[in-house]
């Protein structure tokens, strides 16, 4: 039983809060990065520097199949629900990133994809996620980073 004298640090020294906190710290970074990645396209990376694409947005990033995808499998993947998805999805549109047509096998889906300027976000993306992972390995040393990715890897069922 949980007394108002038990001690509670557990509730904040535990793996789940690690992780959170390394994700909130890394997509930080990636984001850093992005806004001032040469080849972002510079509307993006604006929106980056100034905070407004944060990330919530990365999901689309992270998720968006390159030939495209349902908006109703894109928020699956990304554990969102289809409506808060298709607030990102607007975003992402009227910013130039992402697309909307009819999907060619169900008259009432959209499908969307990236469009050349998303490409090119999608290559910021990868070009900060690949600087971000050697700034962890760097402060953590190369043994820690592998360890991290490999556990979490299979943590994770990837």
């Amino acid at each position: 039983m949980i007394t108002s004298t038990s001690n509670d640090t557990w509730r904040s020294h535990h793996v789940g809060h690690w992780l959170r906190l390394a994700l909130v710290r890394f997509d930080a970074r990636v984001l850093e990065l992005m806004a001032r990645h040469t080849a972002a396209p510079l509307g993006l990376a604006n929106l980056a520097a100034r905070g407004q694409v944060g990330a919530a947005h990365i999901h689309i990033t992270r998720h968006l199949d390159l030939q495209g995808s349902r908006l109703t499998d894109l928020a699956a993947r990304a554990g969102m629900t289809k409506q808060a998805m298709t607030t990102l999805v607007h975003q992402c549109e009227a910013w130039g990133m992402v697309e909307r047509t009819d999907d060619p096998q169900d008259a009432r889906a959209k499908h969307i994809r990236f469009t050349a300027t998303g490409l090119a976000w999608l290559q910021a993306y990868q070009d900060a996620v690949v600087q971000a992972q050697e700034e962890l390995q760097q402060s953590v040393g190369a043994e820690v980073a592998t360890v991290i990715h490999l556990g979490l890897e299979a943590y994770s069922g990837g």
